[in-house]
């Protein structure tokens, strides 16, 4: 079928609404998920323990182009600890009464992206370092964001495990944040000098 311009569509109109159609079924769906402040943790939950597993993928690439030993050793211990975050968010579900399913984060999906496309930029090995840096604190605070919401609500809605298990996360995100800005001073020093 071609349209008014001669280009062929390759569905029918009918075919095209029932698609719209289907998509809005699915949209409403997933907006009347949201009823109280409890599925609104479950989602949340999905959406952590992806960021966790997207990460658990992407500092092994970080650490490969990292020239600093420091920042090397940094990035991999936080590396294992992320590796615990995925086990500890797994087990948080359980509070919930709902499976361990991981929904796409997008916001760590774009943060991965920003970190690969840094990865391949042509920099002196110390600027590249402070890149990294950079972009490993984006995912802390977008992490110490995310771990601070699902505490508050794991406390109100009374998933006492749930806290103490986001908590530890939270806690661990916060010491290499803080682990980053000392390193900083030297590599942002040493990028200076290049």
């Amino acid at each position: 079928m071609r349209n008014a311009f001669g280009f062929d569509c390759g569905i029918s109109v009918q075919e095209r609404l029932g698609v719209l159609s289907l998509n809005h079924q699915n949209q409403s769906r997933q907006m009347m998920a949201m009823k109280n402040l409890a599925d609104a943790f479950h989602d949340e939950l999905r959406d952590i323990l992806s960021a966790e597993k997207q990460l658990v993928k992407a500092l092994p690439k970080m650490v490969k182009h990292a020239s600093s030993d420091k920042l090397q050793s940094a990035l991999e211990e936080h590396l294992e600890e992320t590796k615990e975050h995925v086990s500890r968010v797994e087990q948080a579900f359980e509070d919930t009464g709902k499976a361990a399913r991981a929904k796409t984060c997008e916001a760590m999906k774009g943060l991965v992206e920003e970190a690969e496309e840094m990865l391949q930029e042509d920099a002196d090995p110390a600027v590249r370092d402070a890149l990294i840096i950079a972009c490993a604190q984006k995912v802390e605070h977008y992490e110490i964001a995310t771990y601070g919401t699902l505490c508050t609500w794991a406390e109100s809605l009374g998933y006492d495990q749930a806290l103490k298990l986001l908590k530890q996360n939270i806690d661990d995100e916060e010491t290499a944040d803080k682990k980053l800005t000392q390193l900083s001073k030297t590599i942002n020093q040493n990028a200076m000098a290049s």
